[in-house]
């Protein structure tokens, strides 16, 4: 088994490669080399260095994962013995490791990423779909824990690394995040940040990379398998932000956070983005404004589900706004909520109706109750009737309660003037079919009338009829709301039922029993002063 030095990929044997000309000179014959622990002391370092080389040999799993079973085994031992080793022993990061270790690691994750299974089709749903697993995972995770120990020995020193670890380097391992495998993009996400953390003169670098990545998902791909891991590592990042911020943080979020909101695979990592909103919010409350505004701008106009999301995480920015704040941005936001209160959609309305439980926001609404009891009455006294579901019915009696033990004299002033705008749209209706009823007539005389007039009286036939306008009875609705408490509690839990289609079980237990390396990992990154 011998191959010709060359600076390409040449054939060792059957489907083992190898990307470096290095790794042949020093090992014409894949065989096992002695074990760590039993060299000399001052051999140790040699050696080390020929498991690093000996593992820049690839072999291919995707293709003919029977093969080379034996040197397949032989790598995976080598670099088992290096991560136990780098673990127990001090002292094993010298000079001459830095060069070799990044290069073992370059050589066996910096690759071209397979082409997305599902370029151009619906949004990734982690509780249906089953991703696509990288085949030479074996390898790759030991890889990964090898330079995640390296990074996190007590000897390692950056002065010395970064002549290795530089701006290319970073790049290349932005370029992985894109892998549709999420066990390699959990280890990808715990290095970046252990590299943020380490490497000071990288940080600007990285970040500018991240929202790059962002610009370009957000307004040419809409697809990338790593923006949620980016979002985590960045919300530990922002989290240590130095204060006052600075004026590139306030742009990033405003400029490269925000825009993700309207791509429509939000839900795939909403949760991480709401995150780092918030801490943008809490570390300066001066960016609330401009920071619901951009929700607002963005909010979903048919995409229900969408829209609950939206409305959660404007509840976690409410959670932490100040009053000031809260009273520039009101009047909007309770139009919008006005607007989801009256949705057709029973969960975007019964998720809005959800603030009246929560204790902080209703102490802001009753301070601005005389502004924001005109915005929302309107909209709560036409649905307690008109609404299809009952349930919102119940929601409905708690928010006009709640507005009513606010303020009963501004409450009574907003039902008559209700009511004297709808008197008032009644008569603009009463006028307008009465010109209708002259134009009827002056129609009747025409050959036509009869024909047109039965096409007219079967679609008048399917129209719903007007709203309801009896006297708003806050009893009725109470009782209502009683009634369906009951019925919720005898009926069986509402849950989301998903498909139930058969699942690969090699998948499953690939993923389930994936170990997160922060358990293992005991020195935390340090991102403050940022």
């Amino acid at each position: 088994m011998t191959g010709k030095p060359t600076n390409g990929p040449i054939e060792v044997t059957g489907k083992i490669f190898v990307k470096n000309s290095l790794a042949i000179r020093s090992m014409q014959t894949l065989g096992r080399l002695s074990m760590l622990k039993d060299a000399p002391s001052d051999e140790r370092e040699d050696l080390f260095i020929q498991k690093l080389r000996q593992c820049c040999v690839l072999f291919d799993f995707a293709s003919d994962p029977l093969s080379d079973l034996k040197w397949k085994e032989v790598k995976r031992t080598a670099l088992q013995e290096m991560v136990e080793y780098v673990t127990t022993q001090k002292g094993v990061i010298t000079d001459n490791v830095y060069g070799e270790a990044v290069n073992m690691f370059a050589v066996n994750l910096f690759r071209t990423l397979p082409p997305s299974s599902n370029p151009n089709g619906a949004e990734f749903d982690p509780e249906e779909d089953e991703p696509t697993l990288e085949a030479a995972w074996p390898h790759l995770q030991l890889v990964y824990e090898l330079f995640l120990r390296v990074l996190e020995a007590p000897d390692f020193q950056v002065n010395i690394a970064k002549r290795y670890i530089d701006q290319k380097f970073v790049l290349q391992l932005l370029d992985l995040f894109d892998s549709e495998d999420p066990r390699e993009r959990d280890l990808l996400k715990t290095t970046l940040h252990r590299i943020y953390g380490k490497f000071l003169g990288l940080r600007a670098f990285i970040r500018k990379q991240i929202s790059n990545v962002f610009y370009r998902f957000i307004y040419e791909t809409e697809h990338h398998n790593g923006i949620a891991e980016l979002l985590e590592i960045l919300g530990s990042i922002i989290n240590g932000f130095a204060l006052p911020l600075k004026d590139e943080h306030k742009l990033f979020l405003l400029r490269a956070l925000m825009p993700l909101h309207k791509v429509k695979s939000l839900s795939v990592y909403h949760p991480q983005l709401a995150y780092c909103v918030v801490q943008f919010l809490e570390k300066d409350a001066s960016l609330t404004q401009s920071v619901i505004q951009s929700l607002l701008k963005y909010w979903p106009k048919t995409h229900s589900p969408k829209e609950v999301m939206f409305l959660n995480e404007l509840e976690e920015i409410l959670d932490v706004i100040e009053p000031a704040e809260f009273q520039k941005v009101m009047v909007p936001l309770f139009r919008q909520l006005a607007k989801c209160v009256s949705s057709p959609h029973f969960q975007v309305a019964e998720r809005a109706l959800y603030y009246w439980n929560n204790e902080y926001v209703m102490s802001l609404v009753s301070d601005n109750v005389v502004k924001i009891l005109p915005i929302m009455f309107p909209s709560l006294y036409r649905n307690s009737k008109s609404h299809w579901n009952k349930t919102i019915h119940g929601l409905i009696y708690n928010a006009l309660k709640l507005f009513m033990e606010m303020d009963q004299k501004l409450f009574d002033d907003c039902t008559q003037q209700y009511r004297q705008e709808r008197q008032k749209e009644k008569e603009r209706e009463h006028q307008r079919q009465e010109l209708w009823n002259k134009v009827e007539v002056l129609a009747s005389r025409k050959p036509e009338y009869d024909s047109v007039t039965r096409n007219y009286n079967l679609i008048n036939n399917i129209i719903t009829s007007p709203e309801n306008d009896d006297e708003l009875n806050l009893s009725c609705l109470k009782d209502e709301d009683l009634e369906n408490k009951k019925q919720r509690n005898l009926s069986k839990p509402l849950i989301r039922r998903k498909s139930e289609l058969p699942q690969d079980q090699y998948t499953m237990n690939a993923l389930s029993d994936h170990k997160r390396m922060d358990d293992y990992l005991v020195t935390p990154p340090d991102v403050n002063k940022c």
